[in-house]
């Protein structure tokens, strides 16, 4: 059986030196995992986590964990109590109150592993007073914890921060070797694959989630958000209000399975768990959900954007590179009504709903004012000649 690092698609020499690390028992408190979005750092991160805390540890499969104890089945599946998962709480990052939070919870014993796990996303967005605060903690963890930060670039975080951690850069994955990994992995056609990783924001991880999702039902909420593109040409405003309310409903019904999972997890656990110990696992369901109905509007936004960008492909005689091939008919029509500067005002509003929704802005607000300004471009309404707001 192949171990967790083997999940680290398109990353071989991450995947090596993670494994040496852990055969070498050679594990840092701290690392910071640099690289573009899609070069699956969190997957990296948690497969990390999936060897430490693997009771067989260094002995599994070629130093990895063994991929079928109690353990490892909690970290894949993301519900392991002593792996934490933090992004930024507040509008411009983490918050003082945020990281005083992490760093109290790691004092605390862990709940079922020797060792207690946590993974900061974004750590670019970590301010100079939070990360003042963070420091001491950094520097000298309590014993059994692993710190690991993610984040774009070495020079997007702070020295002080890069500093205290063992750097682990993941490379850019070429969209042609990115599209081959999914293919590989799912059996899906190239074509399919390259959709996929567009819909899923660049990541490989999330692609092939994407494409072996149960019932196709990522597959058919791609294909609604397409038909409702193809439709906001003629649309009204009543129409694309109800537009907004449709995707929010199906963008939120993965939602009702983790829930679902979360209360069987709870249920499992509550004989034996002290209350303390419950009220943390209660804390990571709530951040499991605010990231899951995060995931599921990025994932929006994603498939209009890969969309605005086949339009303006098509407007700029380059056809051949048009991702979502089975929209090509709406994509031919609306490149015919819409121009180039339009288009490149309407894919910064997509910018724009993605930045409001990291700042947890209402997503009902954020994807109205998304679909208004994509339907004023395609109706020809658009802000021609005027620059993007």
């Amino acid at each position: 059986m192949a171990d967790a690092f083997e999940n680290i698609l398109g990353q071989p020499q991450v995947r090596d030196f993670l494994r040496k690390s852990v055969v070498r028992e050679s594990v840092t408190h701290a690392y910071l995992f640099t690289g573009p979005a899609g070069s699956n750092k969190t997957l990296a991160a948690y497969a990390l986590a999936q060897a430490l805390l693997c009771p067989k540890g260094p002995s599994g499969p070629r130093g990895g964990s063994c991929g079928a104890c109690q353990e490892c089945g909690r970290v894949m599946r993301r519900k392991h109590p002593d792996v934490r998962f933090y992004a930024p709480a507040g509008a411009n990052g983490y918050l003082i109150e945020q990281v005083r939070e992490i760093m109290a919870d790691t004092a605390l014993a862990p709940i079922q592993a020797k060792r207690k796990v946590y993974i900061l996303d974004r750590v670019d967005a970590l301010g100079t007073a939070a990360a003042n605060a963070f420091l001491k903690t950094l520097e000298e963890p309590p014993p059994g914890v692993v710190l690991i930060l993610l984040g774009r670039t070495r020079e997007a975080v702070l020295p002080t921060i890069v500093s205290r951690c063992q750097v682990v850069p993941f490379r850019h994955i070429p969209v042609a070797e990115a599209a081959g990994i999914v293919r590989q992995n799912t059996g899906a056609s190239i074509e399919q694959a390259r959709m996929a990783i567009e819909a899923c924001g660049g990541s490989i991880t999330g692609a092939v989630e994407f494409l072996k999702a149960a019932g196709n039902e990522r597959l058919a909420f791609r294909t609604e958000v397409l038909s409702i593109l193809e439709s906001l040409a003629v649309a009204d405003s009543w129409d694309v209000v109800g537009y907004v309310r449709r995707l929010l409903d199906m963008s939120k019904a993965p939602l009702d399975e983790m829930r679902a999972l979360q209360e069987a997890e709870l249920a499992e656990n509550s004989d034996f768990l002290a209350k303390s110990a419950l009220r943390q696992v209660e804390a990571r369901h709530k951040r499991q959900l605010t990231a899951k109905t995060r995931e599921g509007l990025r994932q929006t936004t994603a498939i209009v954007a890969s969309w605005l960008r086949d339009v303006l492909a098509t407007r700029a005689g380059t056809p051949e590179l048009v991702v979502n091939t089975d929209a090509r008919d709406a994509i031919e029509a609306a490149a015919a009504r819409a121009d180039e500067a339009q288009l490149a005002c309407a894919l910064a509003a997509v910018g724009r709903c993605n930045q409001a929704i990291a700042y947890n802005v209402s997503p009902e607000t954020c994807l109205d004012a998304l679909l208004f300004e994509v339907k004023e471009v395609l109706n020809g309404s658009g802000r021609t000649g005027q620059p993007c707001p």
